[in-house]
């Protein structure tokens, strides 16, 4: 009954095979292998772009920061939503990369609305050479609190940022999650909604740890290489990195980990939604949920693992604190029916 987290699952099997597969002899290091050549050119017909430039590293924190610092200068501010990734969990390392770039909130919700958008892109870049320049735009898909923009959604979006001359980046650490949920190909939710890079995220779908980061324009891919690698996140022995990628694409595995991810949370979702009160617009792999205190203690006793919001000792059993529910491609259906029979008994 593991709930906390889609970091923590396993691995699966034909990702630790591939690893072993590329476990043999020597190849050339740093990216300079056929293995990783073939997986940028897988990826780059994924995403339907032959000119794209694609690069692999091992974390979504550098994916995202040495993304952002390619499209943007120390003098420039990026735009994102309050409860962004990049703001809330990166430890400042979008400003660190970028060599001093701000965080400009967009303010609202964690989906930010075209409105809001034009509104804080028009109050920066006002004041000349005292204040910050447009920098830009950074969407997360799916966001941090569960939920999943639309195709329309991520176009009126980057229309704005098109309208102000800003470029569009998407932290897709649960791009596959979204991609499924929307039921849509990688390109129409990346370059045909107007994003000008795209994470394409692993690590929280199954992978040990490697992220794409693919450019749509391949002016940008020096830029990226130079800051990767004076970043230290250039991998000598890169291969490994390619071989978590390689089986991943391999008969669409990506697609059926999310697929699978995102039907465990509507397992969980429907016997949820009869207790709990549901906080999201939850079509992906994540919910949030306030549950009654004497629930929680429940299945905190019996050994289920997720995080809650508030403090769980109390004396008013009745007093509602919320939680936040992730799944992944491992988890077991008969795992949830148990954790929802604990949810359910008197």
């Amino acid at each position: 009954m593991f709930f906390a987290s889609d970091n923590s699952g396993p691995v699966p099997p034909q990702v630790l095979a591939a690893l072993t597969e590329a476990n043999s002899g020597h190849v050339m290091s740093y990216g300079s292998d056929a293995l990783t050549t073939e997986v940028c050119d897988r990826l780059r017909e994924l995403f339907e772009a032959p000119d794209a430039a694609v690069h692999l590293v091992a974390t979504g924190t550098a994916a995202n920061s040495l993304a952002l610092a390619t499209l943007c200068q120390p003098f420039d501010t990026v735009f994102c939503s309050p409860v962004a990734h990049i703001h809330e969990d990166e430890c400042n390392a979008p400003e660190f990369y970028t060599g001093g770039a701000k965080l400009t909130l967009v303010p609202g919700s964690d989906r930010m609305t075209p409105d809001a958008l034009r509104r804080a892109i028009k109050g920066q870049g006002n004041r000349g050479v005292h204040g910050p320049q447009r920098g830009p735009v950074s969407i997360t898909q799916v966001t941090e609190q569960g939920n999943v923009y639309s195709l329309d959604q991520l176009r009126a979006l980057a229309t704005v940022a098109a309208n102000h001359g800003v470029p569009v980046h998407l932290d897709g650490a649960r791009f596959a999650n979204a991609c499924v949920a929307l039921n849509c190909t990688p390109a129409e939710m990346s370059w045909k909604a107007g994003i000008d890079v795209a994470v394409f995220g692993g690590t929280k779908n199954g992978l040990m740890g490697v992220e794409a980061v693919i450019f749509f324009d391949p002016a940008h891919a020096r830029a990226f290489e130079l800051r990767r690698k004076r970043g230290a996140h250039l991998f000598s022995k890169h291969r490994y990195l390619a071989a978590q990628m390689a089986a991943y694409l391999r008969d669409d595995l990506w697609q059926e980990l999310a697929t699978t991810a995102n039907a465990r949370a509507a397992q969980l979702l429907g016997g949820l939604q009869s207790v709990a009160r549901i906080q999201n617009e939850p079509t992906a792999n994540m919910i949030f949920a306030a549950l009654p205190r004497a629930v929680h203690k429940r299945l905190k006793a019996a050994g289920a693992q997720y995080h809650i919001s508030g403090k769980l000792d109390g004396t008013d059993p009745d007093r509602m604190l919320s939680a936040r529910f992730v799944c992944d491609w491992s988890l077991n259906p008969a795992d949830i029916d148990s954790f929802l029979d604990l949810v359910r008994s008197a």
